[in-house]
């Protein structure tokens, strides 16, 4: 009796894409090996094709990884992936193809395929975007400042990446796209699985990105390594609150050594959130008090003048001087004003949507 096998169509030879997601869903084959694989052989496709003998001349590749190269569930693995991202409205972006960010480029082991739901903006080299990283326990002040600096980089037509989580990642994606902005959210996740789910609406609204197969959930060793992605993704990064030990930093630490930018937001003194941004002013990294010093450290030029509704002398004072969140008794000695008639022009600017008071201080919305 003849197998049914016989009838079956036959399959083409792996092109560069799927041969790049066939190594990806290999086992013992990581981003490194990918890339060993491709500089040695001049493609992917060129690496599924050659010998035993060719792969055990690539430097990095163990006898395992080399075993497992051309398993052929991984390739029917990869056919199945590509088949379910086209289904539910994913695209998948590959190294050395048309789409892949050029601004991976600054990583010692950029992903061989990304997940995209969403328009990725352009991001060449050196992108005009900028990471906002800090802690999930944000305060008041910090989840407020975060906002306020997201929208105006936003309004300066600076993309805002972040991770999506709560804290200071949330207030950063949602001030940036309420601004009439672009978010990417880097998730530590697949695309199709949001994590925390409360930011599923928010999430929505963003562009996502993964370098994790559809149907991967959250998992502490995925975290880290996303933070790799949002630093080489942006021009700089900006930690606005986290302790001395937390990812923040890590994410920090990879915007150095892609060559980019760290910019801090100073802290109250003792605040274990501040320790993290205080570490990082010692290091060297960029004060920041508003979006204008990363505009200038970068050469972007300024957040464009937002046009105000026709305000009472006073109110107009008042929202000019609040150029960063400050105290009632700073901005009282900036205005010149009576107490009680600042105290009303906040008031009215409240009611007006075009200021908020958290943590004991005011910032512009």
């Amino acid at each position: 009796m003849t197998s049914a096998s016989l009838f079956d169509p036959p399959t083409s030879p792996p092109d560069e894409a799927l041969a790049l997601l066939i190594l990806r869903l290999t086992p013992q084959v990581g981003p490194r090996r990918i890339e060993a694989l491709r500089q040695h052989f001049g493609g992917a496709a060129a690496a599924l094709r050659a010998t035993r003998a060719a792969l055990r001349e690539v430097p990095g590749l163990d006898s395992r990884s080399v075993a497992a190269i051309g398993d052929p569930k991984a390739e029917a693995l990869a056919r199945a992936e590509q088949t379910r991202a086209a289904e539910v409205g994913v695209t998948l972006l590959y190294r050395g193809l048309p789409g892949y960010p050029p601004a991976l480029d600054a990583l010692s082991d950029p992903p061989a395929v990304l997940w995209v739901k969403g328009e990725l903006p352009a991001l060449p080299t050196v992108p005009r975007a900028i990471g906002i990283v800090g802690t999930r326990a944000a305060s008041p002040h910090g989840a407020a400042f975060t906002r306020m600096l997201a929208a105006d980089l936003a309004r300066a037509g600076v993309v805002v990446v972040s991770g999506l989580a709560r804290g200071i990642d949330t207030a950063a994606h949602g001030a940036a796209v309420e601004a009439g902005g672009v978010s990417i959210g880097v998730l530590g996740s697949a695309v199709d699985v949001i994590y925390p789910s409360e930011n599923k609406a928010l999430a929505s609204r963003l562009t996502l990105l993964s370098e994790s197969p559809l149907g991967t959930g959250p998992a502490q060793h995925l975290f880290p390594i996303r933070n790799r992605l949002i630093a080489a993704l942006s021009a700089g990064t900006v930690v606005v609150e986290g302790e001395r030990k937390s990812g923040s930093l890590i994410t920090a630490t990879h915007a150095l050594e892609c060559g980019r930018t760290v910019f801090a937001v100073p802290g109250r003194a003792g605040d274990p959130r501040a320790a993290g941004p205080h570490q990082l002013l010692r290091d060297g990294a960029v004060l920041t008090e508003s979006a204008h010093d990363i505009l200038q450290e970068l050469g972007w030029g300024r957040v464009p003048v937002q046009p105000l509704p026709d305000l009472p002398p006073e109110q107009t004072r008042v929202l000019a001087a609040l150029r960063g969140p400050v105290t009632l008794d700073d901005l009282q000695g900036q205005t010149g004003l009576p107490l009680a008639e600042l105290q009303t022009a906040l008031v009215m600017l409240q009611l007006l949507g075009l200021v908020e008071e958290t943590g004991g201080r005011w910032v512009r919305r």
